[in-house]
């Protein structure tokens, strides 16, 4: 089964709708006559230029577009500078279902409007580095639930995909009996780190026993 997924405009994605329905900083750039209900803070009818408010993504996107651009999008709070050093710091310690649920999803739309590219590269580093752990999280049946809580949407499905394909292997390896063994590589590894400790052992006791042997050759020497 593949996985789903929704990174372009879908009119039939429920993904799509529940992250369109974001909302996000804009800037006006024009006035807007009677649509000043838009801004509770305000008594006046209109739009002016230069203020701001949060609308939903989907209508930031189309008024963001064309020749005369209505509005200037402007970063959400977690794709700015100061998350963004908390991503490259530590990725795996952050909790992206608090970050926002659809983080990759949103962040997809919003890099168009990142003219310095730094949303796509933090989007990148972000998922590369927690990969690992959803492998780990989707191989290790016992792991800890509080991990798999800080998952946003994406990563969820990720992980309930290799669950899936885990139980597959498993199911697959007892009905057919096969039994996975080692490479030879690999034992051959083991064997020669064996060696190399018991070498080590060897050397500890041989020096132990000269160390004993000294005064007792010192003593005999004298008498």
């Amino acid at each position: 089964m593949p996985l789903p997924t929704s990174y372009y405009p879908s009119y039939y994605s429920i993904d799509d709708i529940l992250a369109t329905q974001e909302r996000v900083p804009c800037k006006f750039l024009v006035n807007v006559p009677k649509m000043g209900i838009l801004n509770p803070s305000a008594a006046e009818t209109d739009l002016e230029v230069g203020t701001s408010l949060e609308l939903p993504l989907w209508l930031v996107s189309e008024m963001s577009t064309g020749r005369q651009p209505i509005v200037q999008l402007e970063l959400p709070k977690i794709f700015k500078q100061t998350y963004q050093e908390i991503l490259k710091a530590d990725a795996c310690a952050v909790d992206l279902h608090k970050f926002n649920l659809y983080f990759y999803e949103l962040g997809s739309y919003v890099k168009h409007f990142d003219s310095h590219g730094d949303v796509h590269s933090i989007l990148l580093h972000t998922f590369k580095t927690r990969f690992r752990q959803l492998l780990d999280l989707a191989d290790n049946s016992i792991s800890d639930p509080s991990v798999q809580q800080k998952l946003d949407t994406l990563e969820r499905k990720v992980f309930k995909e290799g669950c899936n394909a885990r139980t597959k292997l498993n199911e697959w390896l007892v009905q057919s009996g096969v039994t996975m063994e080692a490479a030879n590589m690999v034992v051959n590894h083991k064997k020669r780190k064996r060696i190399d400790i018991q070498g080590l052992f060897d050397a500890f006791e041989f020096t132990n026993m000269m160390h004993k042997s000294v005064p007792i050759v010192i003593l005999a020497y004298k008498i």
